[in-house]
């Protein structure tokens, strides 16, 4: 679905309102749309325009919370139509943009459960993103959700577990640049590490943990060595290796 245009807008305006005079359908050029789909369409042009005109990062995000509602009812039932048709594709609604671009959205704003939940639509039956995200959407999933909890865990914020596990799962298979799969595994690494380091260090419930973090930190480190889990990776290994033995004064371990 390409962006519309203004006159594009207005004429897709003309035939909502035509189709609502006479309860019939929208004609927009050579396709015929259901009259929700359309005012959806319309909808998502004029919220991208007004996007659009704003610079700030922060007034985008605040932005995209105040328009997500909107939206809510036309996502939930097409989410239910994939349900019931699971394993079959979706027929074009002639505001296919709309889902995926909320998906997007709802990465922006923090709604990791939505988030998650729009993804899973997309990916099932394959819905391309708009253009202008340039990444496949596995991709985008993948490295937005790790950008935004790295980001968090840099402040020594917790970031849902949950969410960076479901992520890896949906995306396990899907072929991506190996530094979007890094920043994955980090994030995940990251997460479990800082749940290892809340238990006494020599446990067995510290060495399970440690042990644990260490292997989506490893992984990362191999499939992008500049991915920034080496300190972490030594952290983790010196607090595992086993006590070293104490020497006597002549500076040798003492004799067995």
């Amino acid at each position: 679905m390409p962006d519309l245009t203004p006159a594009s807008e207005h004429r897709l305006a003309l035939a909502i309102a035509a189709a609502a005079a006479n309860g019939g359908q929208v004609i927009d050029g050579d396709q015929v749309i259901d009259p929700i789909a359309a005012q959806m369409k319309l909808r998502l042009a004029h919220d991208l325009r007004r996007l659009k005109t704003i610079q700030s990062i922060e007034l985008k995000v605040k932005a995209k919370r105040e328009m997500l509602p909107e939206y809510r009812a036309w996502c939930d039932h097409l989410l239910t139509l994939g349900q019931e048709t699971k394993g079959i594709e979706m027929p074009s609604t002639g505001a296919d943009d709309v889902l995926p671009i909320m998906m997007v959205w709802s990465i922006d704003v923090g709604d990791w459960p939505r988030a998650i939940e729009l993804a899973t639509f997309v990916l099932d039956f394959n819905v391309p993103l708009p253009a202008r995200y340039v990444r496949a959407a596995p991709s985008l999933l993948a490295e937005e959700i790790a950008v935004a909890a790295i980001k968090l865990q840099a402040t020594g914020a917790v970031f849902p577990l949950d969410v960076l596990e479901q992520v890896e799962v949906m995306t396990a298979e899907a072929d991506m640049h190996d530094e979007i799969r890094a920043k994955l595994m980090k994030a995940i690494g990251f997460e479990l590490a800082r749940r290892a380091e809340d238990i006494e260090s020599g446990t067995p419930d510290f060495v399970t943990a440690a042990e644990r973090a260490l292997v989506p930190l490893r992984r990362a480190q191999a499939l992008h060595d500049r991915v920034g889990a080496k300190d972490k990776i030594k952290r983790l290994e010196r607090a595992l290796a086993p006590p070293k033995p104490p020497k006597n004064r002549a500076g040798t371990p003492p004799a067995a």
